[in-house]
């Protein structure tokens, strides 16, 4: 059997993982744009801030791919897939496959602001050689801009603090984060991050770019050296679209959703072509629709499914849902599932904990500060657990097994057990 991967991210390991737990012996080749192994893309921030080293950014050990008996092409962009002949045209060369994934990932998206192709020290924030490139473009007295106050423009501007002059955010969105917080979490990070040095213009964006300076919408303007843009991302699925798999869904309420359209097992209903990761739509769990989720143990976990899939077998149904953790400049935050039930908030000092419950059943949960053991509150997201049948006002202060009673503990360990 010959497997290929086009795209050497999170996803491609879990494919690889995937694919050797039940094929030892087919061949897989790996065609990857970027020139590195498969590295933690959160961590480009940390790198940035001189908090880890490239040596220190890979996925996996070094010999990874050697000990899977993996072909690495990197550095090289695949151009065209034959889904008539099962091959793959990249750098010139032709990668013939009985199966496929496509795990592409997404691409940044630009808004198209005038004199924005007139900036010259302008930059992204997704990849290594972004972190690379603008810590070459920048030092002690850099003023920088960055476009977007989500995760990825705040952990941009967390690696640039202490090594620029100053750092400024906007975003259209009335506060940071917009994605992942409620109004009142999303001030302590905020305010956090202000006592920095970090300033924000929110509610409002760049109408144009001007010799240097960014002309707002409120008329203000923003001198500056360096520019960062991180306003979100766009699923790359050119090469599936090429070959006929569906990349889009429509909502109940008319809204397209793009990215690769997959089954349970990452299949697209091309023959012999899965996909997964940022490229694709997963099915949130929380929402109960199927939307992009560009999270690192999401692309992981459908990336094992599908290497599953192409090898003959089936992985353990995985249940999808947004989580969001790490931290800001010293403030720790984790985020998980949905906000749209009744809040129940704890407040300590240097603690905020919001949970959100819904038909007596938890949602999703904020946490800002001091956490422990949050697998136990995903956990209960995902099976559903009744907040009744647990000590939920202990798990609220302290996340612990005991707090879940004996019976769900059993269940939950014996089923492990099981499983082993």
């Amino acid at each position: 059997m010959k497997y290929v991967i086009i795209g050497n991210g999170v996803a491609s390991i879990g494919a690889i993982e995937g694919i050797r737990k039940n094929d030892k012996k087919g061949s897989i080749t790996v065609i990857g744009e970027e020139k590195y192994p498969c590295y933690g893309r959160p961590l480009i921030s940390y790198y940035l801030e001189g908090m880890t080293s490239l040596d220190k950014m890979d996925y996996r050990p070094s010999q990874f791919y050697k000990d899977n008996g993996v072909k690495l092409v990197l550095g090289v962009k695949a151009e065209k897939i034959d889904a008539v002949s099962g091959k793959v045209l990249a750098g010139g060369k032709e990668y013939p496959y009985d199966k496929l994934l496509i795990a592409t990932g997404s691409s940044p998206v630009i808004p198209p602001t005038p004199g924005y192709d007139k900036v010259k020290r302008k930059f992204t924030f997704i990849r290594l050689d972004d972190a690379l490139a603008i810590e070459k473009a920048v030092d002690k007295t850099s003023r920088v801009l960055v476009i977007g106050a989500g995760l990825t423009g705040l952990k941009a501007a967390e690696g640039l603090y202490g090594r620029v002059g100053s750092i400024t955010v906007v975003d259209m969105a009335d506060r940071v984060l917009p994605a992942v917080t409620d109004a009142e979490s999303s001030a302590i990070v905020r305010s956090h991050l202000e006592s920095k040095g970090i300033a924000f213009c929110l509610s409002d964006h760049v109408e144009r770019f001007d010799d240097g300076f960014a002309v707002l919408a409120s008329g203000k303007t923003i001198a500056f050296d360096v520019l960062v843009t991180s306003v979100g991302v766009r699923p790359n699925t050119e090469l599936a679209t090429s070959v006929g798999c569906a990349t889009e869904r429509m909502t109940e309420s008319g809204r397209p959703f793009r990215g690769i359209v997959v089954d349970r097992d990452q299949y697209t209903g091309v023959d012999g072509i899965y996909a997964a990761g940022d490229c694709t739509l997963s099915y949130d769990l929380t929402l109960g629709n199927t939307r992009p989720l560009a999270i690192q143990p999401n692309a992981y976990m459908q990336g094992e499914a599908a290497g599953a899939a192409m090898s003959g077998a089936r992985a353990e149904r995985r249940e999808y849902l947004p989580v969001n953790s790490g931290g800001l400049l010293g403030l720790r935050m984790i985020t998980a599932g949905a906000y749209d039930g009744e809040p129940i908030t704890v407040k300590r000092e240097g603690i905020f904990r919001r949970f959100f419950i819904r038909e007596r059943k938890l949602r999703g949960f904020i946490q800002i500060g001091d956490y422990s053991r949050v697998g136990i509150l995903t956990e209960m997201i995902r099976k559903g657990t009744s907040v009744d049948s647990v000590d939920f006002a202990s798990l609220t202060e302290s996340p612990d097994l005991a707090a879940l009673g004996d019976e769900y503990v059993r269940s939950v360990l014996g089923r492990k057990e099981k499983e082993k």
